[in-house]
């Protein structure tokens, strides 16, 4: 006799999964995973904790309910049997509103599996346009409120901008960021996750529509308290450009909005000119040997410090940013490089070049004042810190990117060079410099190198054409 497992709906966060010991043990197993961070837990060294976090509790029997597709695949695979005692609505076809900007077709396609399912995680690249498909189902659910959750200030003031620009007029939205009344009425609410995941239960009751945009830059922990008190929210809806590399897992992403969905693909956009087209030339900058011989016995925060500082790196970074014909971008990571940049690139411009600063410390206003400045701009520099521009922020008019800082982060690196694949009637291509740092001594590689190996296995995994250029220092 086959064992059976019977699924009950509690809410729109949860459903329960009875069946037997052994088979709850397994289905424990399957939704478990070692937490990112789990060397560096006290409780992992102490032994009071394996590190793993579960999804489901042999005990309670809750799983999240957006993990129904995987329970019901592990059951087929297993040879038991699924008895469902709800079902999962397929609502009607999406009324897509008329805008001032059409709908390309795959984001329509989006829309109608967003509102059929109800729920899902949506996956489609930097540049495809993910702000629209989310206007479009903000449009749909006119008869909800929705709340919007986005990961940083910058991203909730463009969305809004975005949603103007796609009506042709002002809309009733309100954000939430730090020191802003989180009471309103208006029926769009766009908030930073940092902002609200405190709030109780109750205040989460008003809305009937959530939406992630680039959930993979969500804290996990505070991901799952907003959406676990979202207990009567029906359409939950996450997007991302990744699900590798993500701070949240792909499962618990899953498990709080729904099944994954594949948008598009960056070489679909590029198939279809969706997209500029991408050149990436990687520049390896050589040390000197005397150079090399201590810096190769740095740890890595030491061998990161040693380069931002390294004057001959700067310089060239200097003078290849003023060397870019039209606007360039340059990124980096630590604020006092990035001042040092900003300062050198401007020491270096003629004829009255514009050169923008964008950090941490910048206002919120200031930085979307110069975002949009840029896009009137012919010949201007922005120095801007990854943590500020490496994601969401939409520059058409942009047509160079400096990698000045070393990453191997996957999110990062492509979050960083779609910044630039947007179209713009003055740009056929994005040229994306990435700066490497060869600081070899007797065969040995250092850190930042490792990482430049990492950045190429990610340029080839996404079928990105790179050329390399080795230049001394």
């Amino acid at each position: 006799m086959r064992d059976v497992i019977y699924v009950t709906k509690v809410n729109e966060v949860y459903m329960r999964v009875s069946t037997e010991p052994s088979v709850a043990q397994e289905i424990a197993d399957l939704f478990s995973f070692m937490s990112p961070n789990a060397k560096f837990d006290p409780r992992v060294r102490n032994k009071m904790w394996d590190g793993r976090i579960r999804l489901f509790s042999t005990i309670t029997g809750l799983l999240y309910i957006g993990l129904l597709d995987r329970l019901k695949q592990f059951a087929l695979l297993r040879g038991y049997d699924v008895e469902v005692d709800f079902t999962v609505e397929e609502n009607q076809q999406p009324q897509i509103s008329t805008t001032v900007k059409e709908p390309r077709p795959y984001q329509s396609d989006a829309v109608r599996v967003a509102v059929e399912r109800t729920r899902g995680v949506f996956l489609s690249p930097t540049s495809s346009g993910k702000s629209m498909i989310i206007y479009l189902l903000a449009q749909h659910y006119n008869q909800h409120k929705k709340l919007i959750i986005v990961p940083r200030v910058g991203l909730a003031l463009q969305l809004r901008a975005d949603f103007e620009e796609y009506a042709g007029k002002a809309l009733d939205i309100h954000c939430i960021t730090a020191g802003v009344d989180k009471q309103t009425d208006s029926p769009i609410v766009i908030s930073t996750w940092q902002s609200i995941y405190k709030m109780p239960k109750q205040w989460f009751q008003q809305f009937g529509v959530v939406i992630g945009d680039e959930v993979h830059e969500f804290e996990a922990k505070s991901l799952r308290s907003i959406m676990e008190k979202l207990v009567d929210t029906k359409y939950r809806f996450g997007f991302t450009g990744t699900l590798k590399g993500t701070l949240t897992n792909e499962v618990t992403l899953e498990g709080l909005f729904g099944s994954i969905h594949t948008v598009t693909t960056m070489s679909e956009l590029q198939e279809n000119n969706y997209v500029a087209q991408l050149k990436i030339k990687c520049i390896v900058l050589k040390y000197p040997q005397d150079v090399a011989k201590d810096v190769i016995k740095y740890k890595y925060p030491q061998e990161a410090k040693y380069i931002n500082d390294y004057r001959p790196r700067n310089n060239f970074i200097a003078k290849l940013a003023v060397s870019c014909e039209k606007n360039a971008l340059v990124l980096f990571r630590n604020i006092d490089h990035g001042k040092l940049l900003y300062d050198k690139i401007k020491s270096y411009s003629v004829f009255e070049r514009d050169v923008y600063l964008i950090y941490g410390g910048v206002d919120v206003e200031d930085r979307e004042e110069i975002r949009k400045l840029l896009d009137t701009k012919s010949n201007a520099i922005l120095v801007a810190s990854y943590g500020t521009f490496s994601t969401g922020v939409n520059v058409p008019n942009l047509h160079h990117v400096i990698l000045g800082s070393p990453s191997k982060s996957r999110v990062k690196v492509l979050q960083s060079i779609g910044r630039g694949l947007r179209l713009h009637n003055e740009k056929d291509y994005l040229t994306v410099y990435d700066i490497a740092d060869d600081i070899r001594y007797k065969g040995k590689s250092n850190f930042t190198l490792q990482h430049f190996a990492e950045r190429i296995d990610i340029y080839n995994n996404e079928g990105f054409v790179y050329r390399i250029y080795n230049t001394e220092i």
